[in-house]
């Protein structure tokens, strides 16, 4: 199939440290590429792609300190593609909802992933506008809060199978991997080690919105010495972590779409404590790849039972569950459903 991946502009594909949405598209379109299709990805020039890129801004916008406003390379990146439609079978884009209006004519072709949080009551009337445009979700949860709208399907994501290598857990520590915000609970990864007296590393990206949070609620826990703030890392210091870490914390206080760190510390065989929120409970099987927990208490209380986990086994589970493979074989079925349900116009290009 000929297939057009639109990918947001903040990060590059893949990104170099954080970045979820830009991670999962790249594993995508590589995992496309490898099963013979024809795709080409819109994304930043920096990117790195066996497809055919098309950069629409030289550089990650994150990275670009002239840029302010990130949403007029947005508006440029969906008129290119806009401009390019009718060499594609499947438009997929994975940038919420700004390309709708423009491409609502043909939404027969244009799938959207759904990669965001979805409980904004904002959002409620844009979608009910909209039901016709083709959506997949990335957990069954995330689409609680939604009106009818056309669910083509719900799509896990998926990591390359090589990406992450097991390891024994032989660091002893526990850790805490992604983004420093409220809602992502480092402040209670930190409760949860103290409570327990085990060590834990903390590799995380603090945003902008987020340093007044960092600076008042996390900077002062870092005295404690069973604390280590890493920082971001990158892929091979995401292995070394996860590898080596007794636990992954995964302590959310909202709905979780997904929780691509959960996935990336089961291929390394690591298990995973989480609160059961949002996608957490579809992801992890509790008492088989980690443990559900309803609050610190029972966190901490896990931490002493992850001894009892099957590491290899938690590393198979990955790799029967949430490989780029799966993600693809997925996605390919519903662009060949979405073909079938085509105009006759669409149908026949």
């Amino acid at each position: 199939m000929k297939i057009a991946q639109v990918a947001p502009l903040v990060e590059s594909v893949p990104p170099s440290l954080y970045g979820g949405t830009e991670r999962v598209v790249s594993y995508l379109t590589e995992e496309l590429v490898r099963q013979g299709h024809q795709v080409t990805l819109y994304a930043s020039g920096d990117s790195e792609t066996a497809a055919r890129l098309v950069p629409i801004v030289p550089r990650a916008l994150r990275l670009d300190t002239k840029v302010r406003d990130y949403l007029p390379y947005t508006y440029l990146q969906i008129d290119r593609v806009f401009r390019d439609a009718e060499a594609f079978d499947i438009l997929h884009f994975h940038v919420d909802l700004v390309h709708f209006p423009l491409l609502h004519e043909m939404a027969d072709r244009v799938l959207t992933t759904l990669h965001g949080r979805l409980d904004l009551p904002d959002l409620v009337p844009f979608y009910r506008a909209f039901s016709d445009m083709p959506l997949v979700s990335i957990s069954d949860h995330q689409r609680t809060p939604m009106p009818p709208v056309r669910w083509m399907g719900t799509v896990p994501h998926g990591l390359p199978p090589n990406l992450y290598r097991y390891g024994a857990g032989e660091g002893g520590y526990l850790a805490f991997l992604g983004r420093i915000s409220p809602e992502k609970g480092p402040e209670r990864a930190i409760a949860i080690a103290t409570r327990t007296g085990v060590p834990l590393k903390i590799a995380a990206k603090v945003d902008r919105v987020d340093q007044d949070y960092f600076e008042s609620c996390i900077r002062p826990l870092l005295d404690n010495p069973l604390i280590e703030f890493v920082g971001e890392v990158d892929e091979a210091g995401k292995q070394e972590l996860l590898a080596n870490a007794r636990a992954l914390l995964f302590p959310i206080d909202w709905p979780e779409p997904f929780g691509l760190v959960m996935i990336e510390a089961m291929a390394c065989g690591t298990p995973v404590i989480a609160f059961a929120r949002g996608s957490v409970p579809e992801v992890l099987e509790d008492g088989l790849t980690g443990f559900l927990a309803a609050d610190i208490g029972e966190a901490a209380a896990a931490v002493g039972r992850v001894g009892s986990l099957s590491r290899p086994r938690i590393r198979r589970r990955f790799e029967e569950r949430f490989t780029a493979e799966h993600m693809a074989r997925n996605y390919v079925a519903i662009y060949r459903a979405m073909a079938k349900q085509a105009t006759p116009a669409f149908a026949a290009a």
